[in-house]
């Protein structure tokens, strides 16, 4: 491997803005701000919107704003007429 053409890897906590959810994580994303984590170390600290915590595929809380699928609307309105 090239040496000096990689960013640098190191672990940092990812927060999430709307839960407050924090998990420890290697990134080469960097930040000002920095949290003392668990193990007693501090790392920095980058804030994300959304998260396993907060995304509504793993908390299982969708909200369905359309009850009728793309196959349900095109049989409604072009499907055989009984």
């Amino acid at each position: 491997m090239k040496q000096g053409i990689h960013p640098d890897y190191h672990l940092v906590v990812f927060e999430d803005s709307s839960t407050g959810f924090k998990f420890v994580s290697g990134s080469t994303a960097t930040s000002k701000e920095t949290v003392k984590w668990e193990d007693g170390n501090e790392y920095p600290l980058i804030r994300v919107e959304v998260t396993s915590d907060s995304h509504p595929f793993y908390t299982g809380k969708q909200k369905f704003t359309q009850a009728d699928g793309a196959v349900d609307r095109f049989n409604k309105k072009y499907g055989l007429k009984n």
